[in-house]
């Protein structure tokens, strides 16, 4: 069976519009795609592996074209164990508010996890090359303010896109929940996303 990865990464349970919206987006993906299954990981309850100098080791040891030793050995394995599961997804489902500008610091060390050498991406004489291809990625971002379409403060959208995209995501669709903080009906904010959010889930 196929398989969508939803990675939450608000610590605010289901009062959080950007895991509001995606969990619509998942049961109405779910109910016209019978042949997947789910599975979350939520980033504000997993524990996830350090990235001290061990790893930081083991990464340049692969760098260079060796294999890590030792204690480095350990740390890039676990490494490796939060690659496999995220490699295992056949859709990645990622719902993310915006913090300052950016993504909480929990998804920010997840992603640290991820980008790595000849594990997510490669590279050679022409260059870097994503290995995490054929696949789509669906983002679910809520946002306090509005942002337009490359908007320099914009470090939310444009960096999640920018680094799947180094991975090898080409398919990135996005729904954005935007100016919750504007003053604004945040109810009908929420369910204009929330149709939007299951209309795309039939179009995928």
């Amino acid at each position: 069976m196929s398989k969508v990865l939803h990675i939450k990464a608000s610590p605010r349970g289901m009062n959080s519009d950007s895991t509001k919206v995606a969990e619509a987006f998942l049961e109405a993906f779910l109910k016209s795609h019978r042949n997947f299954g789910s599975e979350e990981l939520d980033l504000f309850r997993e524990k996830l592996p350090p990235f001290e100098a061990p790893a930081a080791a083991a990464k340049y040891a692969v760098l260079g074209g060796s294999e890590p030793k030792g204690p480095d050995a350990l740390a890039w394995k676990a490494v490796i164990e939060v690659i496999d599961r995220f490699k295992s997804a056949d859709l990645l489902l990622l719902s993310s508010p915006m913090w300052n500008f950016g993504i909480p610091y929990r998804l920010k060390h997840y992603i640290d996890l991820l980008v790595q050498p000849g594990l997510t991406f490669t590279y050679g004489p022409e260059g870097y090359k994503g290995l995490v291809t054929g696949r789509p990625a669906v983002l679910i971002l809520s946002r306090g303010g509005s942002y337009a379409p490359g908007d320099a403060m914009d470090f939310q959208k444009r960096y999640l896109e920018a680094v799947l995209g180094f991975i090898g995501f080409s398919d990135i669709r996005s729904v954005l929940i935007e100016a919750t903080l504007s003053g604004a009906d945040n109810v009908q904010i929420v369910a204009k996303a929330v149709t939007e959010a299951r209309n795309l889930a039939g179009k995928i």
